[in-house]
């Protein structure tokens, strides 16, 4: 199987079947987690199973991104208090190793319907297909530029040369559509005592016209885990989803967030 063949496979196993012996055919036995509140390990994922069943979980996949060995979902989750919130947005990335999921990372946030964000657009609608796979390098390295030059603050008056100034659509909920409503979005974020501040990327996966990447930084005085995606087209990023969520201090593991 392809990485995303595997990687759909696992998630049927284990959180549309809730089948554990599906999905330790599919989990490496030291399967690294990153979330911060499941321990470690294959065993942990595979005995909360039960629970998540009982509570009628279940995942609406949006996106699907794989470049090499990562695969990136965009899903939303729908009675995923066991997660924290009745119904939430996700990135999850998955490390394939050997025809197996490796390792998981994610970050979730409590959705918001379109009635109550500043563009007029949900957290998860707008282009789903992947089209430009040529030139899937060109993109990535369009948006490694965004993210150290605005982003990370190395030359953020640079931002016209890498978000469209004619459409720039936006998913965040806090956030308007264009660089007008960036702008508004940021300046009162930080008038609120609320800016925010990216200081370490980890990862970026990029695939055909999407590109995704994982990193962390601060809202306020909060460590916290940022992770977008961007749309390209015609060389400049022409769409814009993302999950924040804050990083605890303690986690089930020792592995970190990242």
């Amino acid at each position: 199987m392809t990485p995303t063949e595997t990687v759909l496979a696992a998630v049927t196993a284990l959180f549309v079947d809730f089948d554990p012996e599906a999905g330790r055919k599919l989990l490496n036995e030291d399967y690294i987690q990153h979330n911060p509140a499941v321990p470690t390990g294959a065993e942990p994922i595979l005995g909360f199973l039960p629970t998540l069943k009982e509570s009628g979980l279940s995942a609406e996949p949006h996106r699907v991104i794989a470049e090499g060995d990562l695969v990136v979902l965009h899903s939303t989750l729908h009675n995923a208090q066991a997660f924290g919130g009745e119904t939430l947005v996700a990135f999850d990335v998955f490390r394939i190793e050997d025809g197996k999921v490796a390792e998981h990372w994610d970050n979730l946030q409590v959705a918001v319907s379109a009635d109550q964000t500043a563009s007029g657009n949900t957290m998860t609608d707008g282009v789903t297909e992947i089209t430009d796979h040529a030139k899937t390098a060109e993109n990535k390295a369009l948006v490694k530029g965004f993210v150290a030059d605005v982003l990370h603050g190395a030359a953020p008056e640079k931002i016209t040369d890498y978000i469209s100034t004619e459409t720039y659509i936006q998913h965040n909920p806090m956030v308007g559509n264009g660089l007008e409503g960036l702008g508004t979005a940021l300046t009162a974020m930080a008038e609120a005592g609320q800016a925010m501040a990216y200081t370490d990327t980890h990862m970026v996966v990029a695939d055909g016209n999407f590109v995704f990447t994982a990193s962390e930084g601060t809202l306020g005085d909060q460590h916290t885990a940022f992770f977008d995606l961007f749309r390209v087209e015609g060389g400049k990023i022409v769409e814009h989803w993302d999950t924040i969520s804050a990083i605890p201090d303690e986690m089930a593991h020792d592995n970190g967030k990242f």
